[in-house]
C-alpha cells in the first residue's frame, strides 16, 4: 500500500511551483503531460515506504519548459502553463483538494505583485521530458542536491523601522507609532 507525501504549490502568471515534501527520497519518478496530469512516486523512510500521488492540474501545461529540482528533503518542480493566466485552483476536480495539498505561502505571490515581476523563482532544473519511464538508477547525479532554505522567497516585514539620530520610530500593521529614545550615533 502506498502513502501521499505533502505536497505544497504556489503560482505565478505563467508557472506553477509544486513541491513534493518527501526527505532522503530514493528512486523518484516524476511524470507530467501536456494535459496537465503530474504523477510521482519515490521510496523513503526507515520501512523503505512507497510513496505516490497522481494530481489532474486545472489546465494543461507545456512539458518542454517545465524543469524539476530534486533535493535532500523535497523536490521542487517548475511547472510551466501552457497559456498565461491565473488559476482558480491547483487541481482540476472542483471542491476540497485532499489533505495532504496545501498552499505554499512562502512563494505565494498575489496577482498584483506577479504583474510587477516581484519573486521569480525559476530554479534551472532539469526539463521533464527527460522524466517518463525511468529505471530506478536514472536520478542518479543529474541533479544538484539542494536546501529548502534556497527556495525560500524572503517574506516582507510586518513592522518597518525607521532610524533617526535622536530616536527610532516604529510604524505597526494598524498605521500607529511608538518612539524610543536612543543614543545618538558617534
Amino acid at each position: 500500500m502506498s502513502r501521499h507525501p505533502e505536497v505544497k504549490w504556489a503560482q505565478r502568471l505563467d508557472k506553477v511551483y509544486v513541491t513534493v515534501q518527501l526527505a532522503d527520497s530514493k528512486n523518484a519518478k516524476v511524470d507530467l503531460t501536456p494535459d496537465g496530469v503530474f504523477t510521482f512516486s519515490a521510496n523513503a523512510g526507515a520501512q523503505d515506504h512507497l510513496y505516490e500521488l497522481k494530481l489532474e492540474l486545472f489546465d494543461k501545461v507545456n512539458v518542454e519548459e517545465s524543469k524539476i529540482n530534486v533535493g535532500v528533503r523535497s523536490i521542487f518542480c517548475v511547472v510551466q502553463k501552457a497559456e498565461k493566466g491565473w488559476w482558480k485552483r491547483l487541481l482540476h476536480a472542483e471542491g476540497k483538494p485532499p489533505h495532504y495539498v496545501k498552499v505554499d505561502w512562502d512563494k505565494w505571490v498575489d496577482e498584483n505583485e506577479d504583474e510587477e515581476g516581484l519573486g521569480d523563482l525559476d530554479l534551472g532544473g532539469m526539463d521533464f521530458s527527460k522524466f517518463g519511464g525511468m529505471g530506478d538508477d536514472a536520478m542518479g547525479d543529474d541533479f544538484d542536491e539542494s536546501d529548502d532554505e534556497d527556495q525560500e522567497v524572503s517574506k516582507p516585514g510586518k513592522e518597518e523601522t525607521n532610524n533617526k539620530e535622536e530616536g527610532a520610530s516604529t510604524v505597526g500593521e494598524d498605521g500607529t507609532s511608538t518612539s524610543e529614545e536612543v543614543a545618538p550615533n558617534k
